[in-house]
């Protein structure tokens, strides 16, 4: 049974990712697809704007038939440690292929870069180095690293966000020395940062998390699938609101203005006395967007800055991180949803997976699901009154969802 593989983060499931997933069972012949999904908090550091079962449900009803969790201590990484977890997680259940999507759409090209950059790997890093002490971003540095390098012009463009996540995959199913092999998907119309609607069925996740922001779930019709817009609404139905950092900022002002200088350096990705701009910054921003105007620098992204505020409202220490730095491979699988096909699939491979199944986290111990439930906790501080006990309950007594 052909199995292709997909890390997606589904915020929400949009036409773009049903082009992808249609692609990828047309370019791979795949019978099963399997979906490594981000939980409650994503890599660019902020909150799912649905819940885990809102949007596992949104990819079962779309044509995925398994969806597995992306732990915490993977999916709000930089993209070398988040591929390096997906990778772990799928090669773990079997699958033959991961299908990615990129700027560059031509899986020749990454496996050359992978080639160019080990033989030049000593001047890479030392250039990496050498920008950094410039002041520029670890992103940035990589980039200005990679166009030094003679005959960059030659291979993959690494300036563009799906190149280099794509690339990480491919760098990572080496490293792994998985039999999974990678196939790759061009990008079509919308790009990843366009934050405007420029088609009029295809629009990025971030124009259509923004457009969603003004609390009218019909604005973005056009852009979802059927069954994702029925979820929206549900949600919305719900919540009265969709999720986001202006839910959970008075949460992270408060334990900003109440910590010692002590503890927020112990806090994963603290560096630098960058915990001090923290403080300062909640001192005077009233919102979380002021927030983080107020401590944005050339030396960090964004998205680097959004991922140690959530660290410091998650409570996640450098020492809860380490393992997840370390070790190659993810100690077990949590099965969020499966169609039925799905379930045969797993039921097929069960005696010969090398890591447990878990379907419920009550079932299995290990310090990676202690902080999964803990940043489940504090994903809840977002809802209110019956919504939040709702979410916990599913977090954890719910089996997985069944399509």
């Amino acid at each position: 049974m052909k199995t292709a593989g997909v890390v997606v983060e589904y915020n929400p499931f949009h036409n773009g990712h049903l082009y992808h997933l249609e692609e990828t069972k047309k370019t791979t012949g795949a019978e099963i697809v399997v979906a490594v999904m981000s939980g409650s908090f994503l890599q660019r550091g902020e909150p799912a704007l649905v819940d885990k079962w809102s949007r596992t449900t949104m990819a079962l009803q779309n044509g995925i038939d398994i969806v597995i969790e992306l732990p915490y201590v993977y999916s709000t990484q930089k993209a070398e440690v988040f591929a390096k977890g997906a990778v772990s997680l799928l090669t773990a259940i079997g699958v033959d292929e991961l299908c990615f999507g990129s700027e560059a759409g031509r899986i020749e090209d990454f496996h050359k870069t992978l080639s160019f950059i080990k033989e030049n790997e000593k001047e890479y890093n030392e250039n990496i180095q050498l920008y950094m002490s410039e002041g520029n971003s670890y992103p940035k540095s990589a980039s200005l690293a990679f166009q030094s390098l003679q005959d960059h012009e030659n291979v993959l463009d690494l300036s563009l966000p799906n190149n280099i996540l794509g690339y990480q995959y491919v760098k990572a199913i080496d490293d792994q020395a998985s039999p999974m092999h990678a196939e790759t998907i061009l990008r079509t119309k919308a790009g990843y940062h366009d934050d405007t609607f420029q088609d009029k069925k295809i629009a990025s996740a971030t124009a259509i998390r923004k457009e969603l922001m003004n609390l009218d779930p019909k604005s973005v019709h056009s852009f979802v699938p059927e069954p994702s817009f029925q979820e929206l609404e549900r949600f919305y139905k719900n919540h009265r609101k969709f999720h986001g950092w202006q839910s959970m900022y008075p949460y992270l002002r408060y334990k900003l203005l109440t910590s010692s200088p002590k503890d927020l350096k112990t806090i994963y990705e603290a560096e630098e006395g960058l915990e001090n701009r923290l403080v300062s910054a909640a001192k005077k921003s009233p919102d979380f967007t002021s927030f983080m105007e107020a401590i944005k620098t050339k030396r960090y992204t964004w998205t680097r800055l959004q991922r140690f505020a959530l660290h410091i409202l998650t409570n996640t220490p450098k020492d809860d991180m380490k393992p997840a730095l370390e070790r190659s491979e993810v100690p077990y699988l949590r099965l969020l949803g499966m169609s039925s096909a799905g379930r045969k699939y797993l039921n097929h491979i069960k005696s010969s997976l090398t890591v447990p199944l878990v379907a419920n986290v009550n079932q299995f111990d290990h310090p990676f699901l202690t902080i999964e439930k803990r940043v489940s906790e504090v994903y809840a501080l977002g809802f209110e009154g019956e919504a939040k006990e709702e979410f916990l309950k599913k977090e954890y007594q719910s089996s997985p969802i069944i399509l």
